[in-house]
């Protein structure tokens, strides 16, 4: 709520005032703390780069300190520290470098408009061949998809393992989120990033600005194909009738009712050879009716003069 101007529309537009030194002059009481685990290749890069993460945190009157026996990473206020929530930015920015995030882009997220945010996805997927192939989808062929995400959120994103790792605005980190989600729902990324498209174009026009979007941006249908079989033939279901069913004529009954089982071997034979011969010459004819259609000239429209 601004008091001069009353609600604001945009929260977004709304520019947060810089905390200062002189803003807390008392410092931080309680000494506050956090630690978190590395993975093992991850030692060599951490060790190399420790001196200026020490750097970095010093400016803010934060302690580092990384223990290569347990592989863990632990930030710790002193007393000289004045920031109350730089203790949050510094575990954030431990946390990214324990995601594989370099150094040169996690110190970024002690920065007042920057943040960080870490996706988990292993839980939005239970089958692992569908898991493995919907994170391969984000990353996009040579990480194309990848660097699209980043292009139009203005974000930072590292896709390792289980998480996607996310720095930048927290506009951005937003739409990040979403695009993440809904591509381990089966979303394509394409979509999602067409619609950042569209409400990237749509911000430039100023009729537009304050409109509804909805009409404009592309919607998706979710299609739930079954992928079972259906059987060729379906056996259709008979009314249910008490009595058993008829007795079955055998082929001795048949040949009896056709007149065919009074008839002389030589008989048989020549009549199978005739109905043998009739059934040639009609797939003969009918062939002969599809090859020439071909030759059938098209009709042609009359000469309008």
């Amino acid at each position: 709520m601004d008091s001069k101007n009353g609600p604001i529309d945009n929260a977004w537009s709304l520019k947060i005032p810089e905390f200062k030194e002189k803003d807390n002059p008392h410092r931080l009481l309680e000494e506050s703390s956090f630690a978190t685990m590395f993975p093992k290749y991850r030692e060599q890069y951490l060790k190399e780069h420790w001196a200026l993460v020490q750097k970095a945190l010093a400016e803010h009157h934060v302690k580092a300190e990384l223990d290569l026996v347990e592989g863990s990473m632990t930030v710790k206020t002193t007393r000289k520290t004045w920031d109350p929530y730089i203790i949050v930015k510094a575990r954030d920015m431990i946390k990214l470098m324990a995601r594989s995030v370099p150094f040169e882009q996690a110190v970024r997220v002690l920065q007042d408009d920057i943040a960080a945010d870490v996706i988990k996805i292993s839980s939005l997927v239970r089958n692992k061949a569908k898991f493995v192939k919907r994170r391969q989808r984000l990353i996009g062929p040579n990480g194309c998809n990848l660097k699209s995400i980043e292009l139009l959120t203005n974000c930072y994103v590292v896709v390792q393992g289980q998480t996607v790792s996310a720095l930048g605005p927290y506009k951005g980190l937003q739409q990040v989120r979403k695009v993440v989600e809904d591509t381990m729902r089966n979303i394509h990324p394409v979509y999602s990033l067409k619609a950042l498209m569209l409400k990237r174009e749509l911000a430039k026009n100023p009729k537009l600005k304050n409109e509804n979007w909805e009409q404009y941006l592309p919607k998706y249908n979710s299609k739930n194909i079954s992928k079972r079989k259906e059987p060729k033939k379906k056996k259709v279901k008979k009314p249910y009738t008490p009595f058993p069913p008829p007795q079955q004529e055998s082929k001795i009954d048949k040949e009896m009712a056709s007149g065919e089982y009074f008839l002389k071997e030589e008989q048989k034979r020549a009549k199978r050879r005739k109905e043998y011969q009739a059934k040639h010459e009609e797939a003969a004819k009918r062939r002969e009716e599809r090859r020439a259609q071909a030759f059938i000239p098209p009709e042609e429209k009359p000469i309008q003069k």
